[in-house]
């Protein structure tokens, strides 16, 4: 059987950087198979026309055959088209009404289905969050603490050095037991497991930084992890 794989990116990718891919062209190199299917669920943005265009615009200059699945107008087989994806890549957006949609049409199901597999699932923001035990997002109007997937263990912090909120809010939430321990990521930064092992933080900017978080005697640690710039050095 295939090793099961997450790519979980805090920020960055064609949605945010449509002139750096690196963080994209991990997720195909990822797949080793020569063109492989990476299927865009676009779900957390309302399945949006204009990040399905740029999804096509920047994944059809990469080794794969890029397509995407709606939700809000679905498929008569919903199954049939992941089970098509050698890759699935989750988009930002609202993580509340993403998991709330896929609960309802068999989505997350289908998705814990093409892990054990070994399909990639990859994605950033609310693509990266929903993997966890528990992710830190804004969905609900400020940011706070929301019960994801489970696939991996722990919280999940995005954006960590994209949003002036975004490390007090997470600080703020481990030191009251709100959220568990965690991984925080920078916009740009890109944690991946196999299995529930991570086994690499990747970067698309040379400056990106990526930490484990953690509330222990009464204090915040943040522990930065090593990473590797995708660039040229």
């Amino acid at each position: 059987m295939s090793k099961k794989q997450i790519i979980a990116m805090g920020g960055g990718g064609f949605s945010m950087e449509p002139d750096n891919l690196l963080l994209d062209a991990y997720v195909v190199a990822a797949c080793e198979k020569t063109q492989p299917i990476i299927g865009l669920l676009p779900t957390a943005s309302g399945d949006s026309d204009w990040l399905i265009s740029r999804f096509y615009r920047a994944f059809n200059t990469l080794p794969c055959h890029p397509k995407h699945i709606p939700l809000f107008h679905q498929s008569t087989d919903l199954a049939a088209e992941v089970e098509a994806c050698d890759a699935i890549y989750v988009t930002g957006g609202n993580t509340r009404n993403m998991l709330a949609i896929w609960k309802a049409s068999g989505m997350d199901r289908l998705l814990r289905d093409a892990w054990e597999r070994g399909v990639v699932l990859a994605g950033l923001s609310a693509g990266a969050i929903c993997w966890f035990e528990q992710g830190h997002t804004d969905s609900t109007g400020c940011l706070s603490t929301m019960d994801c997937l489970g696939f991996l263990l722990g919280s999940c912090s995005p954006h960590y050095d994209g949003e002036a909120q975004r490390q007090g809010s997470y600080h703020e939430l481990l030191k009251n037991g709100a959220i568990r321990s965690g991984l925080a990521l920078d916009d740009g930064a890109a944690a991946h497991y196999h299995g529930t092992e991570r086994v690499k933080i990747v970067t698309s900017r040379p400056d990106a930084r990526a930490f484990a978080v953690s509330f222990q005697d009464q204090s915040v640690r943040e522990t930065a992890l090593p990473t590797t710039y995708l660039g040229k050095a």
